[in-house]
């Protein structure tokens, strides 16, 4: 006879989300919450396991705003409150300034209606000099060429990711949360249902262990798409990072700088202060991996590997020679892709499923995932007791009829590289680090 095990509150991955979501429901009082994940924890597959990421302030909600702006404006004001004043994440948020900038005519006009968004002026850049100032003396050498956009200099920056994953990890189970990682007894296999499948009962993971609960939140990121049938609401979807390693010298003069976020070719954040390594990224629309499912469908499959496209290190590198081009030919220390979920328009997908009982999805980061991972738990924790706001409840809903007819290949307003998401099973070269 199968083992089975018990919970109140089943929790399918341990990544950002999932951690978020623990913590929350456990600082409200909930109780027999279990999280599983196929990888030891802080999985290094997980796109919260990361040196950083970005995140920046938002215009207070209005009731005049359109249901997106509102929904934009709603959470980065919530998952802001924390990065500044909760004790456990206010330690990770650097508020640098943040600088948006662009190459191409059409990548700067989505420059131009960032800077009007503003409720705060910014400073428009306008070639070299401009950008250098930015920076201290010697940052920034490159010539950017054809470069252009606009500084904001607080209210924005970025957030030391795998720290607040291990703190949200560590403090949920300090208020008794427990966390099964591992290949075989955490890796969700499949859900449970009912006998006449209207209801998930849990999930069976690889050691064959039945786990059992009244309440099941699905929130596996990437992998979220291989448990359940989203009816092509999600794409998982990779992009493709690398770190540079400094010297304690570099790392100390290159502190407390502003992100640089150019929207046709990357961005950079300053060097963390254990490994003295900088975080870069080449900016494009995005790679999946198209694969025909079992209904004849096709959809994108991730798949975890810690080297990147030569395509994509070309791009890093022309980034680094527009602006730091005394970092150009430097090897670089580590690469991966990164996976995320993207919705069909990009806005999270948090809901109690409605044609089947226990089960809620949290997934769909759409890119955005991790500066609001503190909102993340809130709003869980509020679907779960039916509070949810109502105006956020309508924006993140299981609306399958935004994904009928959609395009795989949708580049979903991104821009850089080629302007077109790309086939992973095309690419012919690939990066020798971590081989």
């Amino acid at each position: 006879m199968a083992q089975t095990s018990n919970t109140n509150i089943l929790i399918i991955g341990a990544g950002t989300w999932g951690c978020s979501i623990a913590l929350s429901l456990a600082r409200r009082g909930h109780t027999s919450i279990k999280v599983l994940d196929g990888n030891p924890f802080p999985s290094s597959i997980s796109a919260g396991n990361d040196l950083n990421k970005i995140a920046e302030e938002a215009n207070e909600p209005s009731g005049n705003d359109s249901d997106e702006d509102y929904f934009w404006s709603y959470l980065t004001q919530v998952a802001m409150e924390a990065w500044k004043h909760d004790p456990l994440f206010k330690s990770f948020y650097h508020d640098t300034g943040f600088i948006m900038a662009a190459v191409g005519d059409e990548a700067y006009e989505r420059c131009v209606r960032y800077a009007e968004s503003e409720h705060v002026e910014l400073e428009a850049l306008d070639g070299k000099e401009d950008f250098q100032k930015t920076m201290p003396e010697g940052v920034l050498r490159g010539q950017f060429p054809g470069w252009r956009g606009f500084w904001k200099k607080e209210g924005a920056g970025w957030v030391f990711a795998s720290g607040a994953l291990r703190a949200m990890h560590d403090e949920a189970v300090k208020l008794g949360v427990q966390f099964v990682t591992d290949d075989r007894e955490g890796r969700v296999e499949e859900l449970l249902y009912s006998p006449n499948k209207d209801a998930v009962l849990g999930a069976k993971t690889a050691d064959g262990l039945s786990h059992t609960a009244t309440q099941t939140i699905l929130s596996a990121g990437a992998n979220s798409d291989l448990l359940l049938d989203f009816k092509s609401q999600l794409r998982p979807t990779a992009w493709t990072l690398a770190h540079i390693p400094l010297s304690v010298e570099e790392s100390t003069l290159y502190k407390n700088l502003p992100v640089l976020y150019g929207v046709d070719r990357g961005f950079f954040i300053e060097p963390d202060i254990e490994n003295h390594e900088m975080k870069l990224c080449d900016e494009h629309p995005g790679y999946i991996n198209p694969v025909l499912n079992n209904d004849g469908k096709l959809c994108s499959v991730p798949f975890s590997r810690h080297q990147i496209p030569k395509e994509a290190e070309s791009r890093m590198r022309r980034l680094l020679s527009e602006t730091m081009p005394q970092f150009a030919t430097r090897e670089f220390s580590f690469v991966r892709l990164c996976w995320d979920a993207d919705t069909a328009d990009r806005i999270f997908l948090i809901d109690k499923h409605p044609e089947v009982q226990n089960l809620i999805v949290a997934v769909g980061g759409s890119g955005n995932g991790f500066m609001a991972a503190p909102a993340i738990g809130i709003f869980v924790a509020d679907a779960v007791e039916g509070k949810l706001e109502e105006r956020l409840k309508k924006m993140m809903r299981w609306r399958p009829e935004t994904a009928v007819g959609r395009d795989l290949w949708d580049v979903q307003g991104r821009c850089g590289a080629d302007g077109k998401v790309v086939d992973l099973q095309d690419v012919k070269e690939w990066t020798d680090i971590g081989v």
